[in-house]
């Protein structure tokens, strides 16, 4: 191998490690933060997972940053370099995505040993135990495979604040059931007369599909799926809400939601449990699973590669 394809291949180890320490930290966080049940979990010892206050200063100078950079400016800009027709969009199958981000964050959670895509499968085999849907199997499978984007220099990706973390509206005020809502004073939209109104840019009832949540995996998964699978909306609601606490946790953002967000709420909630607390499962054996998941690959992404 080439001196700077090694380089680039150091690089992507490091930055995957950096990414992923953080993002366990915020887990962390969230899973002390809020603890409830599933059938899966209610034997789990969560207190084998580093504890709240131990993570609590690296994920508040986390948000500190994050909460300051994630502006309407940059979300827009965000957007538009994803739906750029000059962007070029490598493609992949789901499988062949998840031994690319394998690569990235090889050997980096302190909470396992386990490579992403056996913890991608932990996800999915306590959500098939639970005797859930395929859908929801398939969805547990990929969730995470929104870390992607650091791949993609297109993107314009510039560290771990886009990536990572908790998620919020941008486009009206900042509601303070978001974690660490201080943090927020350093955003320039809290001085704008519309970003810093009650509703902003947006309406009662306008539905959270016309929202525009603050941009990470969650959301760039979001957009990479919705018109590339058959997914349910239940699935796609997962996939885009799962790290919106302030939403389906605080109870916060309730004018903003249409008849349709009442029922996606309660999907995203059923698929919580799974996103925080499957780490500590038994391992997967890859090879075993793999002729199972495939098959719920190829049901709900039909067209085999997707544009990435």
């Amino acid at each position: 191998m080439a001196p700077t394809a090694l380089a680039d291949v150091a690089d992507d180890h490091t930055l995957g490690q950096h990414l992923e320490s953080i993002s366990d930290a915020i887990d962390d966080v969230n899973s002390i933060k809020y603890d409830t049940q599933s059938k899966f979990d209610a034997t789990k010892d969560k207190a084998t997972f580093r504890q709240y206050e131990d993570a609590c200063d690296r994920v508040r100078n986390f948000y500190r940053e994050q909460h300051a950079k994630q502006t309407v400016a940059y979300n827009l800009a965000a957007r538009a370099r994803f739906y750029s027709a000059s962007r070029p969009r490598p493609r992949m199958t789901i499988w062949q995505a998840m031994e690319k981000l394998d690569t990235l964050v090889d050997e980096s959670d302190p909470d396992t040993s386990l490579s992403q895509i056996e913890h991608l499968l932990q996800s999915a085999e306590a959500i098939r135990r639970d005797g859930k849907p395929r859908w929801m199997q398939v969805t547990g499978l990929i969730h995470d495979l929104g870390k992607l984007m650091l791949f993609f220099p297109e993107l314009g990706t510039q560290g771990q604040w886009d990536v990572v973390g908790d998620t919020f509206p941008v486009g009206l005020a900042f509601d303070p059931r978001i974690i660490y809502p201080d943090t927020f004073a350093a955003n320039p939209d809290t001085r704008d007369p519309v970003y810093a109104s009650p509703l902003g840019i947006y309406h009662e009832g306008c539905g959270l599909d016309n929202v525009m949540l603050s941009w990470g995996h969650d959301e760039y998964l979001y957009h990479v799926v919705k018109d590339q699978s058959t997914l349910p909306d239940d699935a796609l609601a997962m996939i885009r809400y799962h790290s919106f606490y302030p939403w389906h946790r605080e109870g916060a953002y309730r004018e903003l939601m249409s008849d349709k967000d009442h029922a996606m709420l309660k999907a995203v909630q059923a698929f919580n449990p799974y996103d925080l607390y499957s780490k500590s499962d038994d391992v997967p054996r890859v090879e075993d699973l793999k002729p199972y998941y495939m098959g719920l690959i190829d049901e709900f992404f039909p067209q085999g590669e997707l544009a990435w």
